[in-house]
């Protein structure tokens, strides 16, 4: 008889990797967040978008984001900061996508303005966002 170590498969957002961002869903969530629409009014697409999105590694954030523009970093941003307030299951504290894509935005040399701070302010109980826990 043998003894060997058993370790358990793990699911979830720890298992996918940069390669399963679905860019056509980001891109919805994108035109989202600019039609400034109230997000009851696009909950049949929201619904498509699998919450753990928000809670994904930072290192995946940092290196999806060289598809986009920093316009559209900012235009994700406004989503995932509206979405923790309003869609249930949405809540990610200190593993937010604003987190490290506001990070990106700051490497790239365009931070968020004083405007931008204050919106997510406005529009978030996250006490980490926009720059995590210090």
């Amino acid at each position: 008889m043998s003894v060997g170590a058993w370790e358990p498969q793990v699911s979830g957002p720890q298992n996918e990797t940069k390669d399963e961002f679905n860019r056509e869903q980001l891109l919805r969530l994108i035109e989202i967040a600019e039609s400034d629409k109230p997000f009851n009014e696009s909950i049949e697409v929201i619904k498509t978008v699998p919450s753990t999105l928000i809670r994904l590694p930072a290192q995946h954030w940092i290196e999806e984001s060289e598809n986009w523009s920093s316009t559209q970093l900012w235009q994700l941003i406004r989503f995932f900061t509206q979405a923790e307030m309003k869609l249930p299951g949405w809540d990610a504290g200190a593993e937010s996508a604003v987190i490290p894509l506001a990070k990106v935005l700051k490497k790239r040399s365009t931070p968020l303005t004083k405007e931008q701070l204050l919106w997510i302010r406005q529009n978030s109980n996250n006490r980490y966002l926009p720059y995590g826990p210090l």
